[in-house]
């Protein structure tokens, strides 16, 4: 019986072992689980319109478009949302946007342009050239119009002189149209004039421009080119041997004057 007694104390020590062991495991579980709460508590940064700081796990209605910003478990923060912005602010980001890719293009255009002015011209008067050929052809078109104006108006005083003399009706009806004609056309080549003038003025100024610039251009190169040019190292100067002077009484230098033997006193 005292085995038997002694079984059944250890088998309910066991079942109350294991009982012990089990309240402890579901408690390890609820702290674990009350921790994980407590750290998902504080997920959120955010602050309401009366400036004030909540830490929340999920965001209420009225925080989605206020900044926000994402903690780890251990409160470091780890993502940050702006505002939402309104439709206005929207806009102006736009805008803004928008500008500085002009921007950006019209940087991009000068240095296109610039690594091709480098290019084609090595030296001003190749600059000189292009711009007078250039001139070149519209003074042609100038000249030719103005000659082409020269025998219109020639013309002009003939027709006006058969019309004076013409005394049908037909005959003035004929040259009337002809004057008609011969004003229009003058007219058109005087604008033409005009506009090829406008458009010497044009390339004149763009192929100052365009000198200045590869002045400025050609300046910063061999700037450059000078700042990265070594410097040669310095020949080391020999030096110079120290002359001697002859003492006074003439004797050479470096020679030992001769003392009388008797002068020396034993």
């Amino acid at each position: 019986m005292k085995r038997k007694l002694a079984i059944t104390l250890d088998a309910k020590t066991g079942l109350a072992r294991v009982a012990t062991a089990s309240v402890i495991a579901l408690a390890v579980a609820a702290l674990a689980l009350s921790t994980i709460g407590v750290a998902r508590a504080a997920m959120y940064k955010w602050v309401d319109e009366k400036g004030v700081v909540h830490y929340t796990d999920q965001l209420p209605p009225n925080a989605v478009d206020k900044a926000t910003t994402e903690l780890s478990k251990q409160g470091v923060p780890v993502n940050k949302t702006d505002k939402a912005l309104t439709p206005e602010q929207r806009r102006a980001k736009e805008q803004e946007a928008e500008k500085a890719k002009e921007a950006a293009r019209a940087q991009e255009e000068i240095a296109r342009r610039d690594r091709a002015l480098v290019a084609s011209y090595t030296t001003e008067a190749e600059i000189d050239l292009a711009r007078n050929r250039s001139l070149q052809t519209i003074n042609n078109v100038i000249l030719s119009s103005q000659a082409f104006s020269e025998q219109l108006n020639k013309r002009k005083v003939d027709v006006e002189t058969k019309k004076a003399e013409s005394q049908a009706k037909a005959v003035v009806a004929v040259l009337d149209r002809e004057l008609e004609s011969i004003d229009a056309e003058l007219q058109r080549q005087t604008e033409l004039v005009a506009q090829k003038h406008k458009e010497a003025a044009l390339i004149t100024a763009k192929y100052d421009a365009d000198k200045q610039r590869w002045r400025e251009l050609s300046a910063t190169k061999e700037k450059s080119a000078a700042n990265d040019k070594p410097v040669a190292p310095v020949a080391p100067v020999a030096p110079v041997a120290a002359k001697s002077t002859p003492p006074a009484n003439g004797t050479a230098a470096g020679a030992a004057t001769a003392v009388p033997t008797g002068a020396i006193k034993k």
